[in-house]
């Protein structure tokens, strides 16, 4: 049995997955009434046209739920320490995949450690990369990775959450994964207020090639190998992220370039993380320009028109 804690888009597409594949999959949603209406119409309104299929089984109950072996965490990232530490029972031994992109503001943690602390002995990893819960619930077509330090718990991963249409590519390094994640929602912000703004292609191509610099550097300065965010969890999740208007991350960053307002019920992981990566940054000595430049726009500290400047007006330099 898999258990899917999150009853969102992304989490209720790879339940959708995995029940296809002929996985046996719990679901996983606080709103009893919400979980009870999908259970009833095996519907959802995050995914329209998408029919939830018979090998899920959908439940509020969050200890029934976390009874399953391997759980897959499919919540915002700024909730994950409050859902884990609502389970009463240790899990240890268990496997638990992140499927949340970012770093914890509290903490400035990713997922992997927050899940290591607040549930000790088990096996943390993430799953993360270019995606949109959309095409998986369709079936089409996915390749993400998935990384987990234990080499052999990642090999049997692998071939549990693997299916016909989507694809995993497993890694052991964690960190490199984690941050690809949680800065192409960053860079994502910039170039949907860079072509919110009217500033042009080109402007947002440069945006995605310094922004990629930035996801490079701070893995590296936090252990990862650098090929990591060459792959799937970074450069193809910044790829697809900066470029669709099916990123949330980047309608958020359009809404901001066109002076719009922007649903406040909506999850925009890059963010919070923009504040968590500018805050770590000032921190270790580290330069991540577009990462403060973000910070300072969602928090209204700037507009869009000094946030070009600020980035204009940096010293000239080598690439």
């Amino acid at each position: 049995m898999i258990g899917v804690l999150g009853a969102g888009a992304f989490g209720t597409a790879l339940a959708v997955a995995l029940a296809r594949d002929g996985r046996q999959v719990m679901l996983w949603g606080r709103n009893e009434g919400t979980m009870a209406e999908m259970a009833r119409s095996r519907e959802t309104a995050r995914l329209p046209g998408v029919t939830l299929p018979e090998g899920i089984e959908i439940t509020a109950d969050l200890a029934r739920a976390a009874s399953a072996e391997t759980l897959l965490l499919a919540v915002p990232m700024q909730t994950l320490s409050a859902v884990l530490g609502s389970i009463e029972s240790p899990l240890e031994g268990r496997k638990l995949v992140a499927c949340c992109k970012g770093i914890d503001l509290a903490t400035g943690e990713g997922p992997s450690h927050v899940i290591a602390h607040a549930k000790p002995g088990t096996l943390p990893a993430i799953l993360t990369g270019p995606s949109f819960a959309a095409d998986i619930a369709r079936g089409l077509p996915t390749a993400l990775t998935l990384a987990c330090e234990d080499a052999e718990a990642g090999l049997v991963l692998q071939h549990v959450l693997s299916t016909k249409t989507l694809r995993l590519y497993r890694s052991t390094d964690v960190t490199g994964a984690e941050v690809g994640g949680a800065l192409k929602n960053v860079m994502a912000i910039a170039c949907g207020a860079c072509i919110g703004a009217g500033f042009g292609d080109s402007a947002r191509a440069a945006l995605m090639t310094r922004g990629f610099a930035e996801m490079t550097r701070l893995a590296v300065h936090l252990g990862a190998k650098p090929e990591t965010v060459t792959g799937l969890s970074g450069l193809g999740d910044l790829a697809l992220t900066c470029t669709s208007e099916l990123s949330r991350n980047y309608r958020y960053g359009l809404a901001l370039g066109r002076a719009e307002g922007f649903d406040p019920s909506v999850t925009v992981e890059g963010a919070a993380t923009a504040r968590a990566v500018a805050a770590l940054a000032e921190r270790e000595a580290l330069a991540m320009p577009v990462s403060g430049v973000v910070a300072a726009l969602t928090e209204g500290k700037v507009t869009i028109s000094e946030a070009l400047d600020e980035l204009l007006s940096r010293p000239l330099k080598e690439e």
